[in-house]
């Protein structure tokens, strides 16, 4: 390298420290800055009662930690060694002592007039030191409208039950446009390259260009907006969000400007044209990696965690392990000279997903290329399918142990109960499973479920495996804002139904959401059951027998209306069947009969379904169009708002 350009090169990078430095610093140096953040979270959840609670920051022990006391002032005093743990105090606080519950789609806070004391404190430490959220689907399958709105209750939810380490993703593609333009590249050309904004998740992988676009800036300034608050909200509470890093994804444009630039094709699906990965081994690659760290960090900062999947459902070119070597180190050698501090996470999905390709000598190959205490993967789906058991507790290297439950955002009640709140603790506890770091969660839709949400989250702060039993009788004591047996009775039958789930993917899916065919199931759309459909309806009687006060209770509404809708959704297929017997038999008669039927359910789960607002398609529709700020953004939103629910893709896949 020229002396000129290694200077230039050295001051690029230390005029990117100092912006980072300068932007973050006083926030970071402010004292109690995280008693703060906590105070105006207790504003928000909690208004009438801000003034009844006090925070105080303590000394970090082995593990985050938080306690509980009522002070001589009557204020409910909780301590703990960052924002994180003392907002998991103060929830804490509010689920054992004043019976509240704050799931997505319901908030009861019927909290006592006067706070209740406590006769001793309490406390409670994490085993825990990584609690990991997000997975790069949930993104769009769920997060593509968000308005800072919405953003500031979800990072309330993750601080009230620990989350500490958030994937952080949006407003990236500012980040890439401003990369791009450095180095030649025109808007017309970025036009090619950037998805519309429900294909993001999918964009950032690595997996297809430009489907729905093209960008407006006005979305790239509206984004990137938004991830200074989302980043901004998230530090000041404690949390270390991880940003993403270069993988070699880039522009088909690229190689005009670029022309001896060593690039190949590749393909994620056939519905899609292909893309172009640039060779790690191309000088360029180094370049476009440390230009975007540079970039990313002077505009957003950096807590030194990056995100990086390489091969994400995508064989790679060659299963040599001197070839997995190579590129994988090339990877982090971008991150590491731009920050020093650099760790990797590395999704574990594709271990799990290209099982034929990823054996032994490749994972192996692949996990030895970086230092031990530079790599976390995440263990992506291990209440179904572990896969540190057949990769060796990846060689030593720092794992997180995640849930993944959604597929698709897929809204079917569905979940392994008995899974989650036994395997965190007793893997951790596993000599075998290596240096397991933390717990998380890696759902591709979020906003469902939530039961089996908050029963996942329940580990942070626990000591030992949780009965699920006890969970629940709780919860429902919660939720609903009283004890009821007959919903003891519903929730027992969830427990050994829908949450009992077996070991495919996701949720089963009604006949009702295929395409039209005539076979029992499709590619995307897996119809049977584990359990009896008439077990569930036991349980959706009993909570028709609810007792009258809990009537118009939130999370009483959105639970009666999802059992309902999944009570229907099973009874779907055995109508279907009739009606596709009726044309195998030519019976004419009876398939008119059952045909209707079958067109009348859906109407009938239509009205259903409107009867309450987190299950209405107009929200997901407004949302998008809000998004915009003239009719042709608008539009085009709408258009990918209606295309990822559906089609997905132009090809329906049978």
């Amino acid at each position: 390298m020229h002396r000129n350009d290694y200077r230039c090169k050295q001051l690029r990078i230390f005029l990117t420290a100092i912006c980072s430095l300068g932007m973050w610093l006083p926030m970071y140096a402010q004292k109690g800055q995280q008693e703060r953040a906590v105070s105006e979270l207790v504003a928000r959840v909690l208004p009438t009662y801000k003034d009844s609670f006090e925070f105080e920051t303590i000394p970090k022990g082995s593990k985050d930690s938080f306690n509980i006391s009522t002070g001589t002032n009557g204020k409910v005093c909780i301590k703990g060694n960052n924002g994180v743990a003392m907002a998991s105090g103060f929830y804490h606080y509010l689920v054992d002592y004043c019976h509240a519950n704050i799931t997505w789609d319901s908030r009861q806070l019927e909290i006592p007039a006067i706070l209740p004391k406590l006769k001793s404190p309490i406390g409670k430490s994490t085993l825990y030191d990584a609690r990991y959220y997000l997975n790069y689907c949930t993104y769009n399958y769920s997060m593509s409208w968000w308005d800072w709105d919405r953003w500031q209750k979800e990072i309330d939810w993750m601080a009230m039950h620990g989350i500490n380490m958030p994937l952080a993703l949006t407003g990236e593609e500012s980040v890439w446009s401003e990369v791009y333009k450095e180095m030649g590249l025109k808007n017309t050309d970025l036009n090619s390259f950037f998805s519309g904004p429900a294909y993001f998740s999918w964009f950032w992988m690595g997996n297809l260009d430009a489907w729905n676009g093209p960008l407006s800036a006005h979305w790239m300034e509206r984004q990137k907006k938004m991830q200074l608050q989302i980043l901004s909200r998230e530090r000041s509470l404690g949390m270390t969000p991880i940003l993403p890093a270069f993988t070699g994804h880039v522009p088909k444009a690229l190689k005009h400007y670029y022309p001896s630039a060593k690039i190949k094709n590749t393909n994620w699906d056939a519905g899609f044209e292909d893309i172009d990965i640039l060779a790690a081994e191309d000088p360029l690659f180094d370049k476009i990696g440390q230009l975007f760290l540079e970039k990313q960090t002077a505009i957003f900062g950096t807590n030194h965690l990056y995100s990086a999947d390489t091969f994400n459902e995508n064989v790679p070119p060659s299963n040599d392990s001197t070839y997995l070597d190579g590129i994988t180190k090339k990877i982090f050698a971008s991150m590491q000279t731009v920050d020093s501090e650099a760790k990797w996470f590395m999704q574990g999905w594709m271990f799990h997903y290209n099982k034929a390709y990823w054996g032994e000598k490749q994972v192996s190959a692949l996990l030895h290329a970086i230092p031990k205490d530079r790599l976390v993967i995440l263990d992506l789906y291990s209440e179904s399918h572990p896969m540190w058991e057949t990769a060796h507790a990846y060689y030593g290297r720092p794992w997180i142990w995640n849930m993944l439950q959604n597929f698709g955002g897929n809204i079917g009640m569905f979940g392994r109960m008995d899974a989650v709140a036994k395997e965190p603790y007793l893997t951790f506890k596993k000599p075998e499973a290596g240096n397991m770091i933390g717990i998380g969660l890696a759902p591709e839709g979020i906003e469902q479920n939530p039961a089996l949400f908050e029963l996942m989250l329940q580990n942070v702060w626990a000591s030992d495996t949780i009965a699920v039993s006890s969970f629940l009788h709780k919860y429902i004591r919660n939720r609903y804002g009283d004890t009821s047996t007959v919903l003891n009775q519903a929730w027992d039958i969830l427990h050994k139904t829908v949450y009992n789930g077996g070991l495919g993917e996701g949720t089963p899916e009604s006949i009702i959401v295929a395409h039209p065919m005539l076979a029992d199931s499709s590619q995307r759309v897996r119809t049977s059951l584990n359990y009896a459909p008439k077990d569930l309806v036991v349980a959706w009687k009993l909570f028709l027998e609810a007792p009258p006060k809990i009537y118009k209770n939130e999370g009483y509404l959105y639970d009666l209306t999802d059992v309902t809708r999944q009570v229907l959704a099973n009874y779907a297929y055995s109508v279907y069947t009739n009606w596709r017997n009726d044309l195998a038999l030519k019976d004419w008669k009876n398939f008119e009969i059952h045909s209707g039927e079958f067109l009348q359910l859906m109407k009938d789960m239509d009205m259903l379904l409107a009867s309450n607002r987190h299950f209405l398609l107009g929200k997901w529709i407004t949302d998008a169009r809000a998004c915009g700020i003239t009719i042709e953004e608008k539009d085009l939103y709408e258009k990918n708002a209606r295309d990822l629910i559906t089609l997905w893709g132009d090809v329906l896949v049978v």
